[in-house]
């Protein structure tokens, strides 16, 4: 009997050392930063996010706790995705357009997050509120065509450094900021938009086209007078050669095809070079 109930009180004792064991030691993941409150109030926290801390190599692990006194709160340490609703927005040329657009984000201070909105949710819940603001006002100073061009990455990397700072009192940071879908709405607004746009660009292109043949004129010109010059200079510098050089061109002009047939009389001007230099 007191052997059996040595027993007993032995393994009473290991299962009362193993509930205490679990309520002192929680394990931390890689992916996770932990908050530890003591009577509701945050004292430290573990494996919080760096910059610069490589895999394997950061606070993740065991973390010892006191029991029934302090308890843990694990916060993401991964990027989240933040999806926003869709949203109308008004360009400066007065379209209409219907934006959907993403972020991502990630807790880089736990506690700080505590402290303001209490869980990862509610951070959501802020950010993609700020976001939206700030996504209509940005949008709305610009014209529909800079949604659809490159200028539209330099536009989102301005609104992230703009959330960013806001971002900094929930203790997030903003990774990303992209716009997924910027279109017009469909039915008559889309209609008479690519109305607009098809108008605006072919007046763009007459203007193009007429520009074009000005220039080219004003070239063309330029060419001739300059040519004309040459000619000049040539003609003073030696006016025989200069008239010899005008007959060949004549000449092969008229007999390009190698079957015209010219009647002259002997003494017309046209055939002056055939009769060589000694009868002038």
């Amino acid at each position: 009997m007191t052997l059996a109930r040595n027993l007993w009180l032995v393994a009473g004792g290991l299962v009362l050392l193993l509930i205490l064991a679990s309520l002192m030691v929680v394990r931390v993941n890689e992916t996770q930063q932990a908050i530890i409150l003591q009577l509701g109030r945050p004292v430290s926290t573990v494996n919080t996010y760096s910059p610069n801390e490589r895999f394997g190599e950061t606070g993740a692990g065991l973390v010892l706790k006191l029991p029934f006194i302090q308890n843990v709160i694990m916060v993401d340490k991964r990027v989240l995705d933040l999806d926003m609703p869709q949203q109308t927005v008004l360009s400066t040329d007065q379209l209409r357009l219907v934006v959907d657009a993403f972020a991502r984000f990630r807790i880089v201070d736990p506690l700080r997050m505590y402290q303001t909105v209490r869980t990862e949710d509610r951070v959501a819940e802020e950010l993609a509120r700020i976001l939206s603001s700030r996504l209509r006002n940005e949008l709305g100073r610009q014209p529909f065509a800079a949604m659809l061009s490159p200028e539209r990455g330099e536009l989102m990397e301005d609104i992230q450094r703009s959330v960013n700072r806001t971002a900094r009192n929930y203790g997030a940071e903003i990774v990303d900021v992209r716009i997924k879908r910027a279109d017009l709405p469909t039915g008559t607004p889309l209609e008479a938009a690519y109305e607009r746009m098809r108008t605006a660009r072919q007046q763009e292109a007459l203007t193009i086209r007429a520009q074009g043949a000005k220039d080219a004129q004003i070239i063309r010109a330029n060419a001739d007078a300059e040519a004309a010059k040459i000619y000049a200079d040539s003609f003073g510098k030696d006016p025989e050669f200069y008239a010899f050089y005008r007959a060949m061109q004549a000449y092969r002009q008229t007999f390009a095809d190698g079957n015209a047939a010219v009647v002259l009389s002997p003494g017309n001007e046209f055939l002056r070079e055939f009769e060589g230099r000694r009868t002038r």
